[in-house]
């Protein structure tokens, strides 16, 4: 099987979860024996604030942790698509990419018409930016990957598509799991970038909060923090270690006592159901997890048995004070959600839904191509 992904980027994660998924199910395929080509523009921005932050070197180590994952780099004017999708079997277009290469892509398929093309969508935008999303011309597009029934939904009812598959995230386990190796260095750990202010409050209340209270010790990885989020940690005591590929983030786990999540307004609001990849990836490596409020209404997991939940500030201290004093229950807690996650949301399982979908859309197992 053919297959071919275009990404925003597969080297970089600055700033870029979504390259996490899409490398696991890029690694997934290619153990499967298929032969898999990524695309990703020569200009992204999440390579290019990687190089601006870390130089060249992340690149290099990028390789040597995933030998196995190459991308070609291509400048969108010139962009030969007859030539990229040679041999091409089923496309699917990552969400981002530019609507230039999605309406060119759609184009192609019109007028080749001999591949299936599919548009994978792993973002909050179709709410957040509906005009942004709207711009996409799907019409060629013979199906779309949601990460979320209620994303799925979003697009059958603006008309963007009718024909939509919910094909959540997951963690690829290859990468993430225990170590047992490494000891506890801290109590609580989390990794994510501060963003657009669409969880300040959250952030204080779930996690800046209750480490203060506690005095707990605690460390944050992530980018994007301005001057005013970086004095508050340093107020609450808590260190800030910067960006962490993603690559290196179970030894940062492994280095801590538990984790929190704190997800972003626009998935507790609008987007019920949708899990970022952090939950998938943080109970993968085996660490407990206490998550702020979101709804997992689309039945996911098992809250209080694969994390905990705390409704407010008062009991995130709480939940923390607990595990960190009750070694055998933290350690059921992680067992649990570990064991959920290996047996339902690993990216071999998503490869085998993927499998399902193109059966459904009636394409032949063994004729796939991603973009």
């Amino acid at each position: 099987m053919r297959v071919i992904l275009f990404y925003h980027s597969l080297v970089s994660d600055w700033n870029h979860g979504n390259a996490h998924f899409l490398r696991g199910v890029a690694t997934e395929l290619i153990t499967r024996g298929h032969d898999v080509v990524v695309y990703e523009p020569v200009d992204s921005w999440s390579r290019s604030n990687l190089i601006r932050d870390h130089g060249t070197d992340a690149q290099v180590a990028f390789h040597s942790a995933f030998p196995h994952l190459t991308s070609v780099r291509y400048d969108l004017p010139t962009l030969d698509l007859d030539h990229a999708l040679a041999g091409a079997d089923v496309v699917i277009v990552h969400e981002w990419n530019s609507p230039e290469l999605v309406r060119r892509i759609g184009e192609h398929r019109a007028r080749t018409g001999d591949y299936r093309l599919l548009f994978h969508d792993t973002h909050h935008r179709s709410v957040t930016e509906p005009e942004a999303m709207g711009a996409f011309d799907l019409s060629a597009y013979d199906a779309v990957l949601a990460f979320g029934q209620v994303i799925a939904d979003i697009y059958r009812s603006r008309g963007w598509a009718q024909n939509v598959f919910v094909w959540h995230e997951a963690a690829d386990t290859r990468v993430f799991a225990p170590q047992p190796d490494v000891q506890p260095e801290v109590d609580v750990i989390w990794i994510g970038n501060w963003g657009d202010d669409e969880r300040t409050a959250e952030l204080f209340e779930f996690l800046i909060e209750p480490v203060r209270a506690l005095g707990l010790r605690a460390r944050v990885h992530g980018v994007r923090y301005p001057d005013h989020a970086l004095a508050a940690l340093d107020e609450a005591g808590i260190e800030f270690a910067g960006f962490l590929p993603n690559y290196r983030a179970p030894r940062a786990y492994a280095a801590a006592r538990l984790t929190v999540h704190v997800p972003r307004r626009p998935y507790v609001e609008a987007l019920p159901g949708v899990p970022t990849i952090r939950v998938f990836e943080a109970l993968a490596c085996g660490i407990p997890l206490i998550c702020a409020p979101w709804q997992d209404s689309e039945r996911l997991f098992q809250p209080g048995r694969d994390f905990l939940v705390a409704r407010s500030g008062d009991e995130m201290a709480a939940h923390m004070q607990h595990l960190l004093h009750n070694p055998p229950d933290a350690s059921a807690l992680a067992e649990h959600g570990r064991n959920t996650v290996l047996t339902r949301h690993g990216c071999g399982h998503r490869v085998d839904e993927l499998l399902a979908i193109l059966e459904q859309l009636n394409t032949p197992a063994e004729r796939v191509l991603f973009a």
